[in-house]
């Protein structure tokens, strides 16, 4: 389907679809998996199966994206009417490994997914689209699907393997945004531990604006589950464990990217509660984490550098700004494993980073003062001289912290200049280039490795996911 009409379809639809999840749906999730497959310049989807899974945990008004984030699309077509009736964006591995080494050597790899969608009364036609490089979207699969027809869904309940618990209990899982945290790397002596940990991050999380405005529009949930053996997997260190979610670190080659490929399992696991977002806590000591948008995130939870102990509580809420709320990463000075992951001169799908200097045009030209300059100037040289310092430094080395503390204070100093405050501009770096991105705020939760709170835009940004589950 031509992508120009996809969107004057949407634009259509969008008004006559939104109030009327009973004439579609039922209130229970169907959950597609699928594998999806490719190397440079190849992308291919194979449906695997299809599942009943649980009570809808997502918004029952707000059934079409209005948010226009991630690198993909699903969108699901009632086949009687024709009407889009659901559409949801998301990221993915797949396409960040796209952009590594490896996919750019012509190598294959399959990773397996999931799409959870309201469960149908209806057959209906599922599509996943992805944005070409000039960020329009591309429909790469379609499928037809019969929720009455028993060969298709699998409708075999399972027993749930693990304690589940509600822990924060605020009303209806479709009037809230329902957080689900699972632990990795927990052994049967440690389920204690993740008990405390999983409490205590659900309150760093409450307790971090914006969500703290909007603590009472969450639920979270607890999974209790159990490895056979505590931590998980050290690829680069030969290290390997029978951690239960598959979770390890040195994903894409990075030491401190923990990411699991077991998505079957993971999923499998989840489905026993309503959840509309995942955290997974590893029980490991080395700092890590990841997020992806719409699919989960993880953070290390055993810290054995005193006094640094609140860089687990930085990573947990910086990594669900990626994964809950889209937000890109704003630093530009740390290695990663990516190669051209946003084009020059291509404005990014994320809300908190700019590839444009024109002030009329710019997504966030609400918060920026008339007297501001575009670009907004700040030390950047300065700056990015002490970083190359600390990029030089062992990262997994025993005195890294000492040798780093005084180039982090360095750039600490700069980046807390007061002639910078509370200013929204486009100060150029982000989005891992030095050159052609920009980010809202000299500093923010998703730029430094600080407890610095979330700038203006990716507040406004968090808030608006909240409310397309909630309102």
């Amino acid at each position: 389907m031509n992508s120009k009409y996809i969107l004057f379809f949407f634009v259509i639809v969008s008004v006559s679809t939104a109030q009327q999840f009973p004439q579609f749906f039922l209130d229970k999730t169907l959950r597609v998996d699928y594998y999806h497959t490719g190397t440079k310049g190849t992308e291919i989807f194979a449906l695997d199966k299809i599942y009943d899974e649980g009570i809808w945990s997502g918004s029952k008004t707000q059934l079409l994206d209005n948010l226009n984030y991630g690198e993909y699309m699903i969108r699901v077509y009632d086949t009687q009417s024709g009407s889009m009736i659901y559409s949801r964006g998301f990221s993915s591995m797949f396409n960040e490994w796209h952009s590594t080494d490896e996919s750019l050597a012509g190598i294959m790899k399959t990773f397996h997914e999931t799409a959870r969608i309201p469960f149908p009364k209806n057959k209906i036609q599922l599509t996943i689209s992805r944005r070409d490089k000039q960020m329009i979207f591309h429909e790469l699969f379609s499928t037809v699907i019969d929720p009455n027809n028993s060969s298709v869904v699998n409708i075999q309940k399972r027993t749930p393997l693990f304690k589940s618990t509600k822990i924060v209990d605020n009303g209806a899982s479709d009037k809230k945004v329902d957080l689900l945290i699972l632990g990795d790397g927990y052994a049967k002596a440690d389920m204690q531990k993740f008990r405390s940990d999983a409490k205590h991050y659900s309150d760093v999380l409450l307790e971090a604006s914006p969500y703290k405005e909007r603590k009472k529009d969450f639920n979270v949930w607890t999974i209790e589950v159990e490895s056979k053996e505590s931590g998980i997997d050290k690829p680069g260190k030969n290290e390997w464990k029978e951690n239960a979610l598959g979770t390890m670190y040195d994903t894409f080659g990075s030491a401190r990217y923990i990411l699991t490929e077991e998505n079957r399992t993971l999923r499998d696991i989840a489905g026993q509660v309503p959840y509309d977002a995942i955290a997974i806590l590893v029980n490991d000591n080395r700092y890590g984490g990841g997020g992806i948008y719409n699919l989960y995130t993880t953070c290390f939870s055993v810290s054995d550098v005193k006094g640094m102990e609140w860089q687990m509580d930085y990573v947990f809420v910086h990594e669900l700004g990626h994964s809950f709320a889209g937000l890109g990463d704003e630093y530009y000075t740390s290695s990663v494993s990516y190669n051209d992951f946003y084009q020059a001169g291509v404005e990014p799908w994320e809300p908190n980073l700019t590839a444009s200097m024109n002030k009329e045009n710019l997504k966030w030209k609400s918060f920026v003062n008339s007297s501001t300059s575009i670009p907004t100037p700040w030390r950047k040289a300065e700056y990015d001289s002490i970083e190359a310092l600390r990029g030089k430094l062992d990262r997994l080395a025993t005195d890294y912290y000492e040798k780093r503390k005084p180039l982090y204070e360095a750039g600490q100093a700069i980046i807390n200049d007061p002639k910078f405050k509370n200013i929204v501009g486009t100060f150029e770096g982000a989005g891992y280039v030095s050159k052609g991105i920009f980010r809202p705020s000299i500093d923010c939760r998703m730029f430094s490795l600080s407890l610095v709170g979330f700038d203006p835009v990716c507040s406004a940004a968090i808030e608006k996911v909240i409310d397309s589950y909630v309102k």
